[in-house]
């Protein structure tokens, strides 16, 4: 078996453990969930997960059950592509679901209209201001401008004063929060306009989530950015050899996840026609939990954005597959629990099984 070495300051490239591709095993792990629901639902409540048994439907598979799978995980979706490549460059980012509550209160406040039912916005935070009825790319773009903000923050904080990633982003998620909260003394803000509506309309949360999933799965595979994300994550010292600016790699990486969250609260927020303080409680850690079941290492300079819309699914399947057998929602929580643990370990043998080998 040969080994080449190139590019990123000596680290080796294996041609042939690149073509065992570890998404498939997430790919199987999603379809034995699918048909073990499926099994499930014949078997105990004469039922089809995936097919349609009605007789006034002409469509073989249940259409409307794939698309709530993919729709109710499509905006922590969005946020789990950007934990993906922190993820991946070594360091964690657990301030995500705040960046989500703060910016969608920001930029709900700038999308709002001045009539309601012909009478003055009740809820108007910028009336004063006449900030009312404002185009769309006004609330988006300031929307865009926290998730940066705060992404450069935490890239700051974790590149040049050596905080661990853990600590720094721990402190913006606290923090965020708070902003959340203050921004409108708890109150929620409610009323957009028709254009800001219409972002997270029907299946556009979906549209989204798919077009920057490949977005980010060709810039990962095809740009200096993305071999600088594994690069980091691998072998930092041996980056820094090369001559790359690290520290400048850490700080893009950071804000380009903070854009994720700030645009999946700008999303979130037209989705539900409102903005509220606690919105985006645990995202951060359903993102992380996508971004491991598909392979994405802990331990950095693994995985793919493949492997994350992957687990992204497995997160959706579970979810209808436990409304479909009519269990309670607190039965999802402890099954998230042990696949997140299960898919951890499952990483650590993959590791010592390559330190082995």
């Amino acid at each position: 078996m040969s080994t080449t070495t190139h590019g990123l300051g000596g680290l080796k490239y294996d041609p042939s453990r690149r073509a065992r591709a570890p998404e498939w095993n997430v790919f199987f792990a999603l379809i034995g969930i699918v048909l073990i629901f499926e099994l499930v639902g014949r078997i105990f409540m004469g039922d089809s997960f995936l097919f349609n048994t009605r007789d006034n439907v002409d469509a073989i598979f249940n259409h409307q059950r794939l698309q709530i799978i993919i729709l109710q995980v499509s905006i922590t979706g969005i946020i789990a592509l950007g934990v993906t490549q922190v993820i991946i460059s070594g360091g964690i980012d657990l301030s995500s679901g705040s960046i989500v509550g703060a910016t969608a209160m920001v930029a709900m406040s700038f999308a709002q209209v001045a009539m309601v039912n012909g009478n003055p916005n009740p809820k108007a935070i910028f009336a004063a201001q006449g900030w009312l009825d404002l185009p769309v790319i006004v609330p988006v773009m300031v929307g865009l401008g926290c998730g940066l903000l705060a992404g450069f923050v935490n890239g700051a904080l974790v590149a040049y004063t050596k905080i661990p990633p853990f600590i720094a982003t721990l402190g913006m998620m606290v923090t965020a929060r708070g902003i959340a909260k203050w921004w409108s003394k708890g109150n929620p803000i409610s009323f957009p306009t028709d254009s800001y509506a219409a972002i997270g309309k029907g299946m556009m949360p979906v549209v989204i989530f798919v077009g920057l999933a490949v977005l980010f799965h060709l810039i990962l595979t095809y740009t200096r950015y993305g071999k600088h994300c594994y690069g980091i994550g691998s072998n930092e010292q041996a980056m820094r050899m090369s001559g790359i600016n690290v520290e400048k790699s850490k700080v893009l990486i950071y804000v380009i996840a903070g854009l994720l969250s700030a645009l999946a609260a700008i999303v979130l927020s037209s989705k539900n026609l409102t903005a509220q303080a606690g919105m985006g409680v645990m995202y951060e850690l359903d993102a992380i939990a996508m971004a491991v079941i598909g392979g994405v290492s802990l331990q950095g300079g693994r995985g793919s954005i493949i492997g994350t819309v992957l687990g992204a699914l497995i997160f959706g399947v579970i979810i209808s597959g436990f409304t479909f057998l009519k269990l309670d929602a607190y039965y999802q929580e402890m099954v998230k629990g042990v696949i997140i643990v299960g898919a951890v370990v499952l990483d650590q043998w993959r590791q010592r099984g390559r330190g082995r080998g």
